[in-house]
């Protein structure tokens, strides 16, 4: 790759840094749709061609878990090849998905419909890794905010997505589809847009780029502490946030940057965990008790909605207060969801509104803990601890999904919060023992 005169690097890098999360927003909002469709059709159609209304939660759980077998085999792409081939390949693979869901719908296969559901996930492991890709050129203080941006622009795909079951009907109608299946007719017509996107828009590949061009700059967010120093002193920038890393650049104490990277991928997990349980049974449960698919649809976009729609919100107060305290702030609102859900199981309305806090609780805690794990892995680490990340939150949210349809008919939909709640407990204490040590004890990069 062409070296640029040292005067032309950082406008160079700026703007493809600004070019780059432009293409990862267009991305994520095409590739939203399909994940949108599996949110809010995945468990009706599961009951539907098993005949077992008790597997329902097996399409959320293959989802999961094909985001989760995908999560190091792509983080692997993008550090050999970069984040434009690793990018364009799970969403093939997810497109691919869309298509074995419709045959299978038609041929009543159940196993081929997992199968299915499996590489779909497969989205979702894209979506994982774009809110990473954000980050490779980003100023370290303000990393919260660029990877905010990118987990934003998903709720304009799956918003839409959900909505899209009565215009899907129609167009399944219109091409003899499978009953359940026109939404996805829809999103492969969005996911191959997408694979154009990052084909043509992600050019230089910002990881390749970061590697090459700016070397120190990638281990710069916790491996230099002159680079905290400097704008500690004399900035206005100087917050929270920038505190936080600044604690986790020391080159003192390695061990506990690897109890915090451990901490932050809990965490991110645990409320994946909880979110995926409560949110892949709401629909079942909706129609168990006589809403529309509509209706259904309207609520799982709301809670899409709180998923990613103030991702913005939560990446500037991660920044500017903290990363842990933005994920004790997630996991007060996914504890305020679990009961708004468990006492008004029965109001429609109610369960719309606790879905959405449980959104919002999401958002908050993937994004802070998402920017501190960006924070303390550096060099050729990155891409590698970036998908153990994502493997361990898509592999809870596989055990959630699972687990689910079983505690749900045990003791029902507020059951099945009551036994959410205590996760999100230990998750909130966690978070204060880790804030407490970390004002005492600072941190070294990972680099390997």
């Amino acid at each position: 790759m062409k070296t640029l005169a040292p005067d032309r690097v950082p406008t160079d890098i700026a703007a493809v840094q600004t070019r780059t999360v432009w293409a990862l927003v267009a991305g994520q909002i095409l590739g939203g749709l399909g994940i949108g469709a599996t949110l809010s059709i995945g468990a009706i159609l599961a009951a539907h061609v098993s005949g077992n209304d008790a597997v329902s939660g097996t399409a959320a759980t293959f989802s999961t878990l094909g985001a989760a077998a995908a999560a190091i085999p792509l983080a692997r792409l993008a550090a050999r090849l970069g984040r434009r081939l690793a990018l364009t390949t799970g969403t093939l693979t997810a497109a691919l998905g869309s298509v074995t869901i419709v045959i299978a719908t038609g041929a009543g296969a159940f196993p081929l419909l997992l199968l299915g559901f499996a590489f779909l996930g497969v989205g979702s492991a894209v979506n994982l890794q774009s809110r990473f890709a954000a980050t490779d050129l980003a100023d370290p203080l303000h990393r919260g905010r660029q990877l905010s941006l990118v987990v934003w622009s998903t709720t304009i795909g799956s918003v839409v997505g959900p909505n899209l079951s009565g215009p899907g009907e129609t167009i399944a109608q219109a091409l003899g589809m499978p009953h359940l299946t026109g939404s996805f007719a829809i999103a492969i017509t969005a996911q191959l847009l997408a694979v154009v996107v990052y084909l043509v828009a992600l050019r230089p590949d910002p990881y390749l780029l970061s590697r090459t061009l700016l070397p120190a700059a990638s281990a710069a967010p916790t491996g230099d502490a002159s680079v905290h120093g400097s704008a500690a002193a004399g900035s206005d920038e100087d917050d929270a946030g920038a505190r936080d890393t600044a604690a986790a650049s020391s080159t003192v104490h390695t061990h506990h940057t690897r109890r915090l990277i451990i901490f932050a991928i809990a965490a991110i997990a645990a409320s994946h965990l909880v979110m995926v349980a409560v949110m892949s049974m709401t629909p079942l449960h909706m129609t168990h008790h006589g809403s529309t698919i509509g209706a259904i649809g309207f609520t799982i976009s709301l809670h899409i909605a709180g998923m990613y729609a103030l991702s913005p919100v939560f990446g500037w107060l991660s920044d500017k207060i903290g990363r842990f305290a933005t994920v004790l702030i997630g996991q007060g609102l996914l504890a305020v969801g679990l009961a708004v859900v468990a006492l008004g199981e029965l109001d429609a309305s109610l369960v719309t509104v606790g879905l959405a806090f449980i959104g919002l609780g999401w958002s908050a805690t993937t994004v802070a803990g998402s920017a501190l794990v960006s924070d303390l892995a550096s060099g050729d680490a990155r891409p590698r601890i970036q998908g153990r990340s994502d493997l361990t939150m898509n592999l809870a949210g596989a055990v959630g999904g699972a687990s689910a349809g079983p505690v749900l008919a045990l003791v029902g939909y507020a059951g099945l919060a009551a036994v959410a709640t205590p996760v999100v407990l230990a998750v909130a204490v966690a978070t204060l023992l880790v804030m407490r040590t970390s004002r005492v004890t600072a941190a070294a990069p990972v680099n390997n």
